[in-house]
């Protein structure tokens, strides 16, 4: 393993320094960051760095149909119609066709910025509803598909047993998804042993997929076999689920949810999107995490998240690719902040006083608060976290005299002459360099044979 790095610029806790030498333990981990003029013993790195990006929220088979829902086959096409395609095409996926799915999208996903995924996995049984012998085979399927690519994977294992609030009884369209409490706790079981270094949490698909009995028994299943592991969940997403909350206990899914459990650090709340005052001070004092995933959220006709509001109220949030359209971390941030600008009708929106530069802020921010929506120490140019970083290349277009360095990311966001990565590191290692993955053409090559199979299926 390379023992340390020397940066011409690299972005901080302390904002943007110039030539600092580091130094990588043995597990991965940023040693001390030390101004250094002369480096003689790391290599050069000459272009900016910035801290890789955890990706807190994705559903890795949805990869395979980006852009195949684009057409309107209902007057009032929506998130409801979208999802019974995404159904029909999650009952032809084997774990072999998961697996090829996965890698491709997890080596697009490091060429994007990515440094860990947070795989909310809620594909769990054979095509017809039955359960896998290995109950384990779709999830070692994402598995090997992050161990392939090197891209670090935080695994959610996801219970999901009605079609509503109430215990309704699920569709026959999700009984790939859906799991008994012993089958789930057998996976979460097997998963510890087969794969002891794999980061697992815990995620109750919704309000919709699981009771409050279940939820209580989730909370007592993650205190025995995964203490202070990560929780997420999707929350208030859609109105209807606002609306069929309000119907069912008379609280809207934030306040429902925080009346079920006690929500603190450990949590993510996927999308968030519709929340009233309370509900939005109220997440961000529990300290939770929302997980914002805005092209999908903008795919879907979602809605806009409160985000001017929740950040005032010292609220943390990260991003997601979720459905898994766009596999690049800059082109999320950019549209948060068009989001909040359109919603606002005001320019530099998601900035701060000591933080002006929205490319910046965007950035530091959501990689810390994609950290804590992993439970890992990344995230972060800094002594003690992982070694996670991409290098960006201005020098393609002659432009890097003309940018200042806090005005990197920034151009890096909003121009169209946007910077390239050219480099991505995880833990320390170079898994993308001058743009390609080593294995790509094995990956690539297994992703078209998948596709093309699985066309002959729709």
């Amino acid at each position: 393993m390379t023992t340390g790095f020397h940066f011409k610029q690299a972005l901080t806790d302390q904002g943007w320094l110039s030539n600092i030498s580091v130094t990588v333990t043995e597990s991965g981990e940023f040693g001390a960051l030390v101004a250094d003029d002369n480096p003689n013993a790391y290599p050069v790195i000459e272009s900016p760095v910035v801290p890789g990006m955890p990706n807190l929220h994705s559903h890795s088979f949805q990869y395979a149909m980006a852009g195949l829902s684009e057409v309107r086959r209902n007057p009032v096409d929506s998130f409801w119609s979208w999802r019974e395609m995404m159904y029909y095409f999650a009952h032809n996926v084997s774990p072999e066709d998961l697996q090829a799915i996965t890698a491709k999208l997890y080596m697009e996903l490091l060429k994007g910025g990515y440094t860990e995924i947070v795989e909310f996995h809620y594909l769990h049984n054979e095509e017809d509803g039955a359960y896998y012998a290995r109950p384990e085979e779709l999830s070692s399927a994402i598995v090997s598909a992050a161990d392939r690519t090197s891209l670090s994977l935080t695994h959610l294992p996801v219970f999901y047993a009605h079609a509503n609030f109430g215990g309704v009884s699920p569709q026959d369209a999700q009984r790939r998804f859906t799991n008994a409490r012993d089958q789930y706790a057998l996976l979460i079981e097997t998963l510890k042993q087969q794969h002891e270094k794999l980061n697992l949490g815990i995620a109750p698909h919704s309000l919709r997929a699981v009771t409050e009995d279940e939820m209580s028994w989730l909370m007592e299943l993650r205190q025995d076999q995964l203490p202070r592991c990560p929780v997420h969940i999707h929350v208030a997403e859609q109105t209807k689920e606002v609306e069929d909350s309000i119907a069912h206990s008379g609280k809207r899914s934030v306040s429902a949810l925080m009346d079920q459990v006690q929500i603190d650090a450990a949590w993510c709340l996927i999308h968030a999107t519709h929340l009233d005052d309370a509900e939005v001070a109220a997440i961000a004092a529990s300290g939770a995490t929302v997980g914002l995933c805005p092209l999908t959220e903008s795919n879907l006709g979602d809605g806009i998240f409160r985000a001017v509001d929740f950040v005032a109220a010292n609220g943390h949030f990260g991003i997601g690719s979720d459905s898994n359209i766009c596999t690049q971390a800059v082109q999320e941030l950019r549209t948060l902040e068009y989001s909040q600008r359109l919603l606002h009708r005001q320019r530099n929106v998601m900035c701060s006083k000591d933080m002006p530069n929205v490319g910046g802020y965007l950035w530091q921010t959501a990689a810390q608060g994609g950290a804590r929506a992993a439970g890992r120490n990344i995230g972060r140019i800094a002594e003690g976290c992982r070694a996670d970083f991409v290098e960006l290349s201005y020098d393609r277009n002659g432009l890097m005299a003309a940018v200042s360095p806090g005005a990197l990311l920034d151009f890096h966001m909003f121009s169209g002459q946007q910077a390239e990565i050219i480099a991505v590191y995880v833990a320390g290692q170079k898994v993308i360099e001058d743009g390609q993955h080593p294995d790509h053409e094995s990956i690539d090559a297994g992703y078209i044979s998948t596709i093309l199979r699985l066309a002959q299926k729709l």
